[in-house]
């Protein structure tokens, strides 16, 4: 092999935000993680005997091959997203490895953020933004008397990036809520350019990553009974939110853009006194079609996302419906909630028939407050009383049933093969997922809390009555 011919190496550092350039030039940047990822390029040096045309069609061959190896390296770097209430799917599912096992309210704290004000709404995550909603009295004695307010923290620092004032709500005009319940428990929802933030009957509204507001809307009115509970949820070009009070019940879509509503699908009729409940709809896909899947009082209901059209609905009975649906295996998940839970797997395609809409039930310690959660052919749930349960998803057949202890709100996540259950009380129990119970953990971190975890990179967000934590694994 002649010099001229001679193969040269250039050791290439990048990150799956910046890409540096292959010709003899390095870059040395730190991922969101800290961690670095080095390529090793072999490039022939350019024939000087080789016409301009030659050159330049070389070096764009070397540049695009470059883009392409830099690009298919930083995409398992990038840091997983948060953007829901539950996460990525809105199912509870974290793709992190390394979660955490073992803390406390001192012990593998990455760090520890005072939140202003109070509020159930459970953070969620994109990129290197944490945001979360509280309500912040205004020293009246009242606590209706509130500041309704969206936070940014630092996901690295946990510090305030801004602080955006939403609405203000007073006492005269808003009800009491129930003890449990906070003026901001719906959880926020981004798509990586806006947030959208959702205070039942108080407002909804439309912020920038920046803080600033884009849009604001009080149009869904209706009479909550306890405060405000269900979260909205992104599809195409609109923005849903289930609407179901004491007085009317309804699902509301609104243009993602301007907040006009763009559809609204009142339902059926309800013979009780009882009407109120909570849930966020879940979107799924059926037969090449998405539904929104949307539970309330009495009955479960299935629309087309663009247009509102019902497509099947099964009905039970059950009031102040909270728990999310979950949906796999062809089956979704939903619980009657109050008075007496039972957790129900439907077919999404059962229509109004609800001997054949329903594939199996069962009563036994079945969720009130949190959502399920299916890993593989096993669902997992907790009782408001903390006996947690692992069934067979398709049939509801029992492998496991266990006392937690405490109570529980917070709907249970898993990930890195763990399954994540948190009480009120505020004690974190991990089991390693499974047909046969195995507790890997408890931990105390010293707080009520009542919102569920997120996940940032490989930690765990735990929202208290007070603060937030970031924690991390030994």
């Amino acid at each position: 092999m002649t010099n001229d011919e001679a193969r040269m190496t250039k050791e290439i550092r990048m990150t799956n935000d910046e890409a540096g350039r292959v010709e003899g030039r390095e870059s040395r940047v730190e991922s969101q993680k800290g961690a670095r990822c080095v390529v090793s390029c072999r490039l022939s040096p350019l024939d000087p005997q080789l016409s301009p045309l030659s050159r330049l069609r070389r070096t764009f061959v070397l540049r695009i091959l470059s883009v392409v190896i830099l690009a298919s390296l930083a995409s398992p770097l990038a840091a997983e997203n948060w953007p829901q209430f539950r996460g990525p799917t809105g199912q509870g599912h974290s793709q992190a490895k390394n979660l955490p096992t073992r803390w406390s309210d001192t012990e593998n704290v990455r760090w520890k953020a005072d939140v202003p004000g109070g509020g159930w709404s459970s953070p969620i995550v994109w990129e290197r933004q944490i945001v979360l909603t509280t309500a912040i009295p205004r020293g009246t004695g009242d606590d209706r008397d509130a500041t309704l307010a969206t936070l940014c923290l630092d996901a690295a620092t946990g510090k305030t990036l801004w602080q955006t004032k939403v609405f203000e709500q007073s006492a005269a005009d808003t009800l009491p809520i129930h003890a449990k319940n906070s003026h901001a428990s719906p959880t926020p929802i981004t798509d990586g350019k806006h947030v959208w933030v959702h205070f039942g009957t108080e407002g909804t509204a439309c912020l920038t990553l920046d803080g600033e507001v884009v849009w604001r809307t009080r149009e869904l009115e209706y009479d909550p009974r306890h405060g405000s509970g269900g979260s909205p949820v992104l599809v195409g070009d609109l923005l849903v939110v289930s609407c179901d009070g004491h007085d009317v019940q309804f699902v509301a879509a609104l243009d993602r853009k301007t907040g006009e509503i763009r559809w609204k699908r009142d339902r059926p009729p309800l013979d009780r006194v009882q009407k109120f409940s909570f849930s966020t709809p879940l979107v799924i896909e059926v037969g090449g079609q998405q539904q929104l899947v949307s539970p309330g009082t009495n009955r479960v209901v299935a629309y087309e996302p663009a247009s509102g059209r019902e497509l099947w609905q099964v009905d039970y009975d059950g009031y102040s419906v909270i728990p999310r649906p979950v949906y796999a295996h062809g089956l979704v998940y939903v619980s009657t909630s109050y008075n007496d839970a039972s957790l129900l797997a439907i077919r999404p395609e059962g229509g109004r028939n609800r001997d054949a809409g329903i594939a199996w039930q069962t009563p036994r310690y079945a969720p009130h407050t949190p959502s399920v959660l299916a890993v593989g052919d096993e669902l997992y749930f907790v009782s408001d009383r903390g006996i947690a349960s692992c069934v067979d998803a398709r049939t509801g057949e029992v492998h496991w049933q266990e006392r937690l202890g405490g109570n529980y709100s917070a709907s249970p996540i898993y990930g890195d093969g763990k399954v994540y259950f948190q009480s009120e009380q505020g004690v974190g129990t991990v089991i390693r997922a499974g047909k046969r119970y195995e507790k890997l953990a408890e931990n105390d971190i010293a707080a009520r809390t009542l919102a569920s975890y997120a996940v940032v990179d490989s930690d765990l967000l735990i929202r208290t009555e007070t603060a937030l934590y970031r924690i991390h694994a030994d």
